[in-house]
Formats: structure tokens, C-alpha cells, sequence
């Protein structure tokens, strides 16, 4: 699975990557520089980050269905 990003988006966390270097590193990196590493994180931490979620969102699901459960049904 390839995880794609908008132009809009890919821009503006390049703008986040540009300004992190300066202010931490002290160094200026260009816009090519930052979408590569853009890349490289999406590629290496992507998939981990999407799997988290999904399972996250799967057991926060699970706990509201078992809430509900209990608020449907009436004993009788």
C-alpha cells in the first residue's frame, strides 16, 4: 500500500520540515530536500502509523459497541 499525499499537504509539512532544520539544525535545506525526506518517513513509518490507527479506531469502536449493546437491549 502507498501512501500518497496531496500536493496542498506534502507543501505545507515540506514548509514544517524546512523550518524544523533551520530552528533545531541551524541549517537550510530546500524544498527537494525536505519532500525526500518527507518520503523517507512515510515509506519507513507510514504503514506502522496507518496499522496503529486502524487499531486504535477498531478498539475504541469495539468499547462503543459494547456500551451499546448494553444500552439497546431491556431485560425481560
Amino acid at each position: 500500500m502507498e501512501i500518497k499525499l496531496k500536493e496542498d499537504r506534502l507543501r505545507t509539512l515540506s514548509e514544517k520540515v524546512q523550518a524544523y532544520f533551520r530552528k533545531e539544525h541551524d541549517e537550510s535545506i530546500g524544498e527537494l530536500k525536505a519532500e525526500l525526506i518527507i518520503g523517507f518517513f512515510i515509506k519507513e513509518l507510514g504503514p506502522q502509523i496507518y496499522n496503529q490507527a486502524l487499531n486504535d479506531a477498531h478498539a475504541f469502536i469495539q468499547d462503543k459497541l459494547i456500551d451499546l449493546e448494553g444500552t439497546l437491549y431491556v431485560p425481560e
